[in-house]
């Protein structure tokens, strides 16, 4: 056989397991489709948790609402993730981008801010609201799929998800990319409402116990830091990218 030939059909037999692949998503983190489901819900569920639908463009009006920073204390969660000059950071669903401009201001001309979605129209609607608050230079929109965010590898110091990671439709495969778009030791800060708390009043599918965060999260090279709580109806959950040995 011709020595080309040969090397076609060895790489043809060894297949996605060969050497680079990615190592397949493990028994445990499988996808189960249930047809009888929450009316919120999209009928998938990980873990035990079925994923919540995501919030639309059409919707961005209530992320800019007036009394946000007040019901939420956003200017808490800001002051929690320690945002210095010079640091790059990812806010992951960024929507319209009400966190994007803030961080921005955070970490300066010498950082930088990736502003992800997988909503074009939130991008734009991001954009326009990046140069209202003169930090268009700083922030980098990002067009991300359901499964990655498209970072660049071993580029950031944190990456915030506020109120997003219950809306994944691929909360595994999406969790595993935005691990590498992590440095070493990197913090992955997950802001979501107290499923433990009862008075919190927002849907079911919304909400997440710190429980239910920390045994998804288990599942991959992370090791827990803590929860903040601080904030009036949601959890602060930090894990670090886990430093190889």
């Amino acid at each position: 056989m011709n020595p080309k030939h040969l090397l076609a059909a060895f790489l043809l037999v060894l297949g996605p397991t060969g050497a680079g692949a990615e190592s397949p998503r493990p028994p445990e983190a499988s996808y189960e489709t249930r047809t009888k489901h929450d009316r919120d819900g999209i009928g998938k569920f990980y873990l035990g948790r079925e994923i919540a639908k995501v919030m639309g463009h059409q919707a961005a009006g209530w992320l800019e609402r007036p009394t946000r920073q007040q019901e939420e204390r956003t200017d808490l969660l800001l002051q929690a993730l320690e945002l210095k000059p010079g640091m790059v950071v990812a806010d992951i669903g960024a929507g319209s981008g009400y966190f994007s401009w803030r961080m921005a201001q955070k970490v300066g001309p010498t950082g930088k801010v990736y502003a992800e979605d997988i909503q074009q129209e939130m991008l734009d609607l991001l954009a326009a609201q990046m140069k209202k608050h003169q930090v268009a230079a700083i922030v980098e929109p990002l067009l991300g799929t359901v499964q990655d965010p498209k970072l660049p590898p071993d580029s950031t110091d944190l990456i915030l998800l506020v109120d997003v990671y219950h809306e994944l439709d691929f909360p595994f495969e999406m969790t595993r990319n935005m691990i590498k778009g992590l440095k070493p030791g990197g913090r992955l800060v997950l802001v979501e409402y107290r499923g433990e708390d009862p008075a919190v009043p927002i849907k079911l599918l919304h909400k997440m116990t710190a429980a239910q965060v920390k045994k998804e999260m288990a599942l991959h090279p992370l090791t827990f830091d803590r929860v903040i709580d601080v904030l009036p109806q949601q959890h602060i959950l930090i894990f670090r990218k886990t430093v190889a040995k």
